[in-house]
């Protein structure tokens, strides 16, 4: 079975302050587009047969300067709907919110079309996307490659692993950096996490 390689995106300005960031699209720093350049040399030692991308220009952005061409959009690769608390940082939720947890409490609803997302709609999606990309690792015609979010990209490696969508907070997950999950005695394993290069 081939491997799942998990790429988040380089750094924003809202990733660089810790502010939640799902639906505002933002471009890469400076530094983002270097954290995703530096990816090509890791990336590029890999037989990847399909690359999935999420819409949004800064995960588009750090696939094409991480050399992985024309990647395929999915909506569902999104980042988790940060609802109300788009935008704000953690330590000023904790502020109102002492104690609150994105990975078991969610967040509140945001403005229109942004009602926020629950772990388990989070967790749905996850499904959804590794239900399409499984039969393509098993092929084993090449890895396959999202490119998307943090906290996304943890809740899915929660559920690729079996493990329910709170657990993507065991994982941390820095920008421009690489989750790769194969396989041991035919069961989903992490190989490597938080790699920018092996």
């Amino acid at each position: 079975m081939s491997d799942l390689l998990l790429v988040r995106h380089g750094e924003t300005e809202w990733s660089r302050d810790g502010r939640h960031t799902s639906w505002t699209d933002l471009p890469l720093t400076a530094n983002g587009e270097e954290q995703a350049r530096a990816l090509r040399p890791l990336l590029s030692d890999r037989k990847i047969g399909q690359v999935h991308a999420s819409p949004m220009k800064r995960a588009l952005r750090t696939a094409e300067l991480a050399g992985l061409a024309r990647p395929q959009t999915d909506a569902d690769l999104r980042e988790w709907d940060y609802g109300g608390y788009e935008g704000i940082a953690t330590a000023e939720i904790h502020r109102s919110r002492p104690g609150w947890y994105l990975f078991s409490d969610g967040v509140p609803e945001g403005p229109d079309g942004h009602p926020g997302e629950s772990p388990e709609q989070v967790g749905a999606r996850a499904d959804r996307v590794l239900a399409r990309i499984v039969p393509q690792l098993a092929a084993d015609e090449g890895d396959v490659a999202l490119v998307a979010h943090a906290h996304f990209l943890r809740v899915l490696a929660a559920r690729r692993l079996g493990l329910p969508p709170g657990a993507g907070g065991l994982f941390t997950f820095e920008t421009g950096a690489v989750g790769i999950l194969g396989t041991e005695h035919d069961r989903p394993a992490v190989v490597a996490w938080n790699a920018r290069n092996l």
